[in-house]
């Protein structure tokens, strides 16, 4: 699949290392592969693919996540939803084979 790029610079994403204890479940809830562990340790390694959708910030046992959650929600659940049902993502959108039209 191709990686989409959203807008550069403006995304509020952040990390805060210190609270962070590297458990990997940003990297298994993101759905753009924006989080990456090297050496043991989390980073954000694709920031301008993050679509603001809340996954990483939601599933943070330690809330080490800081981001303003914004449209990309919808279809980062329906992108979710598919992957755990072996199924093409779907939001619900006006064709129901696809996510997000």
């Amino acid at each position: 699949m191709e990686r989409l790029r959203y807008f550069s610079e403006v995304l509020t994403l952040e990390l805060i290392q210190e609270k962070c204890n590297n458990c990997g479940m940003c990297v298994k809830v993101c759905p753009h592969e924006v989080f990456e562990m090297k050496d043991k340790k989390m980073y954000i390694v694709g920031r301008d693919f993050c679509m603001e959708c809340g996954a990483c910030k939601r599933n943070c046992p330690q809330g080490a996540i800081l981001l303003d959650v914004g449209d990309g929600c919808g279809c980062a659940a329906g992108i979710i939803q598919g992957a755990f049902n072996g199924t093409a993502p779907s939001c619900g959108g006006p064709d129901e084979g696809t996510c997000c039209n």
